[in-house]
């Protein structure tokens, strides 16, 4: 009986212990700004795969970049060190050499691959270029969605907490993107000692009516996006992977998946009069 009560009580404690989604995703916010503020100390590499298949099966277009990526004061800079493009055409690979190819007058997937990435990508409100309203985790964000604590569970030896969150008003598809409302949902999971996000996957709560779809011949699916991040130095987490594949048919026989993934590595701290580079902490 006294173990039995024991056991209760230590049970009782650690329930009394988790905080309430409330203070969690608070917390987050808070630590969100603080990382974003010290990720502009930091240089770093970044690699992208871009590809887009045809219904086929068959790869239309596919680059990979790597860039520089700088401090500024306002988001990023990134300089363009290497680049490899191919596209197909009567089942032959053709290469280009930069960004922005287009081989012929009207190439719908060299418009697009392009802006996949620069949109995806090159986000100018965000300290890593990681287009900033796909992941509610900032202050302003947060206040867009409903949270809802999943569970306390362990990742990679650490306690962590899972979250889930939806919009708190599902958005039409006329004003999604006037009113930049929230669209996304998903799940996120949060470092239980620090209150950073470890990983974020999030998937379109929007829905095309079937009317757009019939009369414009435009639809999307799949379209959702992954996030993981890594701590690297006291206080600051880095986005070090991130990737999203999605289904576009647009009109008539155009069809295409989509997919682009990041990944960022070779953190250097930058000073005035050196460099000091970070090693990843093993978790």
């Amino acid at each position: 009986m006294i173990r039995f009560a024991l056991l209760a009580a230590i049970a009782g404690s650690v329930v009394a212990e988790t905080p309430s989604v409330e203070s969690i995703m608070s917390k987050v916010a808070i630590n969100q700004a603080k990382s974003q503020e010290m990720r502009a100390e930091f240089v770093y590499n970044q690699k992208q795969l871009l590809r887009m298949v045809r219904s086929s099966g068959k790869l239309a277009r596919e680059e990979w970049r790597e860039y520089t990526v700088l401090p500024a004061f306002r988001g990023v800079k990134k300089q363009l060190t290497k680049f490899e493009g191919k596209y197909w055409q009567h089942n032959t690979s053709v290469a280009y050499d930069k960004p922005g190819f287009q081989y012929k007058g009207l190439d719908i997937d060299g418009q697009l691959i392009d802006g996949l990435s620069n949109d995806m990508t090159n986000d100018e409100q965000s300290r890593d270029g990681i287009e900033h309203d796909l992941f509610p985790l900032t202050y302003h964000q947060q206040l867009k969605y409903n949270f809802h604590l999943v569970r306390t569970e362990q990742y990679h030896a650490r306690a962590v907490y899972r979250v889930a969150f939806e919009p708190k008003r599902l958005p039409h598809l006329a004003d999604a993107d006037e009113n930049d409302e929230a669209i996304w949902k998903g799940e996120a999971l949060i470092d239980a000692a620090e209150f950073q996000p470890v990983s974020v996957n999030s998937t379109m709560a929007l829905k095309i009516p079937a009317a757009v779809r019939i009369l414009l011949g435009t639809d999307v699916k799949g379209l959702g996006f992954s996030l993981s991040y890594e701590k690297f130095a006291d206080g600051i987490w880095f986005p070090v992977s991130y990737g999203g594949e999605f289904y576009v048919r647009g009109l008539f026989f155009y069809k295409r998946t989509m997919t682009v993934s990041l990944v960022n590595s070779d953190f250097r701290r930058v000073d005035v009069t050196s460099h000091v580079a970070y090693a990843k902490e093993a978790q």
